[in-house]
């Protein structure tokens, strides 16, 4: 069936794949189009070092719910200490807990759904942020400031001991428990990526550890598939997701072989109790490259092909590619999310071609509540401002004040 173009002269994807349904554990959507987890530090202030999502967190995300439809909340810290930023929510207060419970009434009150994505930061902090020194996998730093302006050189993380260990993932499994028992979250994602805690682990440039938690790929994945089987425990794998970035550059991260390293990792999870999802960021995609840079910078391990991946997809999508992992994953009946500079116009291809189950959108989305309505129709986007991702004042600007689309308004 040939696409509709709308009046707006945009494509239409109403009648394409990306409004089937799909199950995504316990969930069935109508859509697949997720709404991504997205740090917006607009947090309101319960004391030193801890914040709750207020009233604009419920109108923002009350905003952007959609019959069907799965949103992913802003990282949240499972722990007073798991914190690097001002401005971020956590789910360990009453308080806290109390302002989510508002936010996933609202949500629901749409006929949408909504995970929580829970996360520790592990070196990305400062010991003045958290009140306490820093941890990582090992002692190596990240390069440049804090955001307190903490040089990180100068408060460099010490190695989190396996006792240390051992209560962040029962923070984690607790923290997901009162996101579903208590704040009514569909379920939660655990936040694998982008150069926090467990992604601190993963990367061996990164993790110097020599104990049972370093060093092979199994050791360096070990404490990442506790904290999945810990939570997964706790509230039922159905109601799970996790997210990872193999190719991740962010935070001074860089893998020596991310192809053969996360391929073992997909292995693991796919063998698991089955997990709603696994959601992974594109190689394209980076927090400060350009997607050509990036490239680039990955171009070298194209030239080293690894074993460990499946032969002949890597053939076929080339070596830098999430298909592979997609694969792995589908064996074990594994829903695979897609994330990192997805639009109108590439979205349907990567459904279709069974490369992802769903595409997780962040930008558009900030800028457009109705974003789902508007691709569904063909419908001009709103234009986002970059200047407001992480805080505006007042907080609401760039946040709740983004127009739904009017058909005498122009976009």
């Amino acid at each position: 069936m040939p696409s509709r173009i709308s009046p707006s002269g945009f494509k239409a994807l109403a009648d394409t794949a990306v409004f089937s349904p799909v199950q995504l554990g316990s969930l069935k959507l109508d859509h697949r189009i997720i709404q991504a987890p997205l740090t917006r530090m607009r947090g309101v202030k319960e004391s030193d070092g801890v914040w709750a999502p207020g009233d604009i967190a419920v109108e923002y995300y009350s905003q952007r719910a959609n019959k069907g439809g799965l949103s992913l909340t802003e990282a949240t810290n499972i722990s007073a200490t798991a914190s690097g930023y001002p401005g971020i929510p956590g789910l360990f207060t009453p308080g806290q807990i109390a302002g989510w419970k508002k936010v996933t009434e609202g949500v629901h009150a749409k006929g949408g759904f909504i995970y929580c994505q829970i996360w520790h930061v592990g070196r990305a902090t400062s010991s003045k942020l958290i009140g306490r020194p820093t941890i990582s996998s090992s002692n190596i730093p990240i390069k440049g400031n804090a955001v307190d302006g903490t040089d990180y050189a100068s408060d460099a993380p010490t190695p989190a001991t396996v006792e240390e260990l051992h209560q962040i993932t029962k923070d984690f499994a607790e923290a997901a428990k009162r996101a579903v028992n208590e704040a009514g979250f569909d379920g939660v994602e655990i936040h694998g990526a982008n150069g926090y805690l467990l992604e601190q682990f993963l990367h061996d440039n990164v993790n110097k550890r020599t104990d049972s938690y370093g060093g092979s790929v199994e050791n360096r994945c070990r404490f990442p598939l506790e904290v999945v089987k810990a939570v997964t425990s706790a509230i039922g794998a159905d109601k799970v997701g996790i997210r990872l970035s193999p190719y991740n550059y962010f935070q001074d991260t860089k893998d020596s072989n991310p192809n053969a390293h996360w391929a073992y990792l997909c292995n693991e999870l796919a063998t698991m109790p089955r997990l709603a999802y696994v959601h992974m960021v594109e190689p394209r995609f980076d927090e400060v490259l350009d997607e050509q840079a990036k490239l680039d910078a990955l171009a070298a391990y194209s030239k080293n092909p690894t074993e460990g991946v499946e032969a002949e997809v890597t053939a076929k999508a080339g070596v830098n590619s999430l298909v592979p992992f997609q694969r792995i994953l589908a064996r074990g009946g594994v829903k695979f999310l897609a994330a990192g500079n997805f639009d109108r116009d590439n979205i349907e291809a990567k459904i279709v071609s069974g490369d992802a189950d769903a595409i997780v959108m962040g930008r558009h989305y900030i800028a457009n509540p109705d974003l789902v309505e508007r691709l569904k129709e063909g419908l001009p986007l709103n234009k986002y401002d970059r200047t407001t991702f992480y805080g505006a004042d007042p907080p609401t600007k760039g946040y709740t004040d983004y127009p739904f689309y009017e058909p005498s308004v122009k976009a």
